[in-house]
């Protein structure tokens, strides 16, 4: 597991530096028992087999490894944990609901949320919108899977986490999800935490804002229960600068301050008539009444005005109240609504109103109370600074709609009246302003998030900020500088994009939908709407998943390890080490027969390539060494292949060399394991076994009963013209011995794929200095007098990543290039050639040409004299540097003039002796 980087230096003396990956299991602890591996719920194909099975995201790589020690494949982030604000482990808690194990995704998600159900109903779910899965059917329904997670698990049985108390003491001003973020991870950190909040009831916005038909109190309730018993007290009805100061707070020993008020303030639409009338009222403080028990209906015929959730939200309550008629009037189309589009959905459903492209002109009353809404219409013209239409009223379509109530919900302000005289910055749109890294307010001992500072939000955005705030706090009052944590903070790089392929053969699966109460039975009782997912609904759904970062960091595997060698902080190391030679052994891959699209390769379930069918037929294999077809059964006949890519102007000219003698060992073992009756059909160009006993194992193959066909088959196909190639697979081919065509149907087919260079050869080959032959292998220094040298000295091939070859010569090539690289290391000395290149520095112009012509890197800038040097220990004299140099001063030592034309006169004068 590792990488080499970059190497410098010559035969003799290399400096390398290799990339060496994190195991993320420790080799001197792990004792290969696998207890991990049992534990892990993320199944991913496995490459070894040839993605013919599954294996775990911790894994050992193939059953004989030694050591036996496992290892943990890890890509970046999964994107929904990315992108979720709280950064909440969304494939983790997935793959755990997919395993049944509910509290540990439960306790996964606390790990980054305290209110794990409330945001398994209120969350926007932005996670959703970037989920791979999206790329094969639908998103996966994460937020739903987070609730249905909740729903089976007794949150005040969850095992509460051991605490060390600390005497430092944090006030936190406001019950929403912000401040209770802050309560339940500063209480963790071991903080006395003080919740002040203003209402009778602790929840902020999430108690007065979100209806209980979205929100049930008594789950609300648990949640803040399993908060307030990790040690957090609670005060009601004290509020801010009513009941109490932030020097009272100080005074009392309070180190640090969190500020979560909220916005609490409905804004003003600016219409006549908005503040003489009786009947108009507040959307949030309309929610927060009905929230707090009031039953009250505001009237019969009620008009929202607003395209938010909290319009929707207004509206569907004034429905359950008892309003007889509900029209929410929105300025804008349906497309540039804000609210969600769920909610749009139920809204209708359930009977309310929609009048779009519609703004309010005036509230219209009689003795002191509202009798209707003038409204005139809207047009769409350019997108404004929220990137939606801009609605210009249109002249002369002014009317009246009658209502008896009106409830403006057009946005929501912070109460920060109090911030008088205490130091407090207030930004111009009304909001506190605090550092976005820290959410240190202007008071350093201060801190602020949530509505107060962004204006109104989601839930999550707010639990996000508390979670900031709760960091940052920490830091504080241990004495870190802010300062210089909010710099480390804004450095971050932003997360990676290396995920796991999406596999080819996932199919697509519809995704589970809630289901909602029946429309009369919703309407009448404040009872939730949606109903949560059965367990096989949520098992299904989970098993959507295509684990974009493999491992999902669940930790089931830290808590299975009984020797703790399971390390998940384990980081990537560069090491450089000093060699005297260097063999490159990089192998070869198989090359994907998918294009030669007449075989069906992928098309057809039971076409596999020849490395596939080693894997069916080994004993540690998927199938557990039998010879099965996808369907589970053994084969009663088989037709194998040769040369597909090899030997092919269309892929490959060349031979691979092994496949001949492997389709001959793959007829033999089906014989052997399927039967003798099984009919075996192999189909070649010409039969190229060369090798000791090679002959041999050919004649004793073909009286065992194998059919060889000499012709090269035209297509496969499953297109039956007869009833004994019904369900088979039929080869179309032609014997040129006997100069027939004929269709064979088979029950399995296997397609001996050519052997090919690695696909990073050519970067392999820049790194080390080689070159690549025209079929893409490493090119050895001379094919008879240099199979595993190079044209670097020092560096030596071995196997199939010069060439195609089978396992003797591979082990002959090996053993040779190790005997030349410990001939070289061994002596202690290198030799050099003296043919290398010279500069001559009086007639150097210090052009640079040659630097960029050598492929040795044997040639340096002297930028004191301003002339190139070369380095005649790397230097080859190969002459490229001499051929170009515009200035004539690059020359091949002992190839002067004067030396070639003595040469050739004492070449001549030995002639005439």
């Amino acid at each position: 597991m590792a990488d080499f980087i970059v190497g410098h230096g010559q035969d003799g003396n290399f400096n390398v530096k290799i990339r060496r990956k994190p195991r993320y299991v420790r080799e001197d602890k792990c004792t290969g028992c696998g207890l991990c591996a049992e534990a892990c719920p993320v199944t991913v194909p496995n490459t070894f087999d040839e993605n013919l099975s599954l294996r775990k995201a911790t894994y050992r790589f193939f059953p004989q490894a030694v050591p036996l020690t496992f290892c943990i494949e890890k890509k970046d982030r999964a994107p929904c944990g990315i992108t979720c604000p709280a950064g909440i482990n969304v494939q983790g808690y997935v793959q755990l609901i997919r395993r049944g194990k509910y509290q540990e995704a439960v306790q996964l998600i606390m790990e980054r949320l305290p209110l794990p159900g409330t945001l398994g109903r209120v969350c926007p779910h932005p996670c959703e919108a970037q989920c791979r899965r999206a790329n094969v059917d639908h998103p996966l329904a994460s937020r739903d899977l987070k609730r249905f997670a909740c729903d089976q698990v007794d949150i005040s049985r969850i095992p509460k986490p051991e605490i060390v108390d600390r005497p430092e003491k944090i006030a936190v001003i406001g019950s929403g999800p912000a401040g209770l973020t802050v309560a339940y991870y500063a209480r963790l950190k071991g903080y006395q935490v003080t919740i002040f909040e203003a209402l009778p009831v602790l929840g902020g916005m999430l108690r007065v804002g979100i209806p209980d038909y979205r929100l049930p109190p008594d789950l609300l309730n648990q949640e803040i229960d399993y908060v307030l018993n990790l040690g957090v007290e609670a005060r009601v009805n004290q509020r801010l600068g009513v009941d109490f100061s932030l020097d009272d707070l100080k005074a009392q020993g309070f180190g640090a301050v969190f500020l979560g008020v909220g916005a609490h303030v409905g804004s003003k639409m600016g219409v006549a008539g908005e503040e003489e009338l009786d009947g108009v009222i507040d959307a949030v403080a309309f929610l927060k009444e009905a929230n707090l028990g009031s039953k009250k209906k505001p009237g019969d015929k009620v008009m929202i005005i607003g395209g938010g959730n909290v319009a929707i939200d207004a509206a569907r309550v004034a429905l359950r109240l008892g309003c007889r008629e509900i029209t929410l009037v929105y300025r804008r189309s349906r497309e540039e609504m804000p609210a969600y589009a769920e909610e749009i959905e139920d809204a209708l459903a359930e009977g309310v109103n929609l009048l779009y492209l519609t703004a309010p002109k005036s509230i219209i009353g009689q003795a002191g109370r509202v009798t209707g809404l003038e409204c005139v219409k809207t047009q769409l013209t350019q997108a404004d600074e929220s990137g939606r239409r801009r609605p210009v009223p249109m002249a002369g379509s002014e009317f009246v709609l009658e209502c008896d109530a009106v409830i403006p919900a057009i946005g929501q302000q912070a109460d920060l009246s109090w911030t008088d005289g205490c130091g407090l910055k207030i930004t111009r749109r009304g909001s506190l302003d605090v550092n976005q890294h820290t959410m240190q307010t202007t008071v350093p001992f201060v801190f602020a998030a949530g509505d107060a500072v962004t204006g109104p939000a989601t839930v999550i955005e707010a639990v996000a900020a508390g979670h900031r705030a709760a960091e940052a706090m920490d830091r504080y009052l241990k004495g870190e500088d802010l300062t210089e944590y909010a710099a480390t903070q804004a450095a971050v790089p932003r997360p990676g994009k290396e995920w796991a392929e999406i596999p080819d053969n996932v199919s697509a699966q519809p995704r589970v939908h809630l289901a909602h109460l029946d429309v009369r039975q919703r309407v009448s009782s404040f009872e939730e709407v949606t109903l949560g997912m059965t367990e096989e609904e949520a098992k299904l759904e989970a098993d959507r998943c295509v684990n974009c970062g493999v491992c999902s960091e669940c930790m089931e595997c830290v808590r299975a390890c009984e020797v703790g060698a399971v390390d998940h902080s384990a980081q990537e190391k560069e090491l450089e080490v000093k060699v005297g030679a260097i063999v490159l052994a990089t192998g070869f891959d198989i090359m994907d027969p998918t294009p030669v699209v007449q075989y069906g390769y992928g098309r057809y379930p039971d076409v596999y390539t020849g490395l596939e069918f080693e894997r069916l037929n080994n004993a540690v294999g998927p199938t557990g060494g039998q010879i099965l077809c996808r369907n589970g059964q053994p084969p009663t006949s088989v037709g194998i292949i040769h040369c597909v890519g090899s030997r092919d102007t269309n892929y490959h000219e060349y031979c691979s060399r092994v496949c001949c003698m492997y389709a001959l060992k793959y007829g033999h073992l089906i014989h052997e394991k399927v039967g003798h009756q099984a009919r075996i059909y192999n189909f070649y160009i010409d039969m190229r076994c060369y090798g000791k006993g090679y002959e041999e194992f050919y004649r004793r193959i073909q009286e065992e009963g194998v059919t060889f066909v000499r012709g090269k088959p035209a297509e496969i196909t499953r297109e039956a013209i007869s009833p004994a190639e019904n369900g088979k697979l039929i080869i179309i081919s032609e014997d040129t011995l006997m100069g027939a065509r004929f269709r064979i149907p088979v029950d399995m087919v296997i397609l001996c794929s050519a052997m090919e260079s690695r696909d990073n050869a050519a970067e392999v080959a820049r790194t080390f200095g080689i070159s690549l032959g025209h079929d893409g292998f490493f090119l050895e220094e001379h094919p008879k007098l240099g199979p595993t040298t190079t044209a670097t000295d020092g560096v030596f091939l071995a196997g199939t990543c010069q060439g195609p070859k089978d396992i003797p010569d591979t082990v002959a090539h090996a053993s040779g290039a190790a005997a030349q690289a410990l001939a070289l290391t061994t002596r202690g000395k290198v030799e050099v050639s003296p043919t290398t290149s010279y500069i001559d520095p009086n007639i150097c112009a210090g052009c640079q040409t040659c630097i960029g012509l050598c492929a040795y890197s044997a040639i340096e800038f002297d930028a004191r004299r301003r002339v190139s040097v070369v380095n005649e220990t790397l230097c080859k004299g190969c002459g490229s540097c001499a051929g170009f140099c515009p200035s004539g001063a690059a020359r091949i030592n002992h190839f002067t003039e004067n030396q070639v034309m003595a040469e050739i006169n004492g070449l001549l004068n030995q002639a005439f002796l």
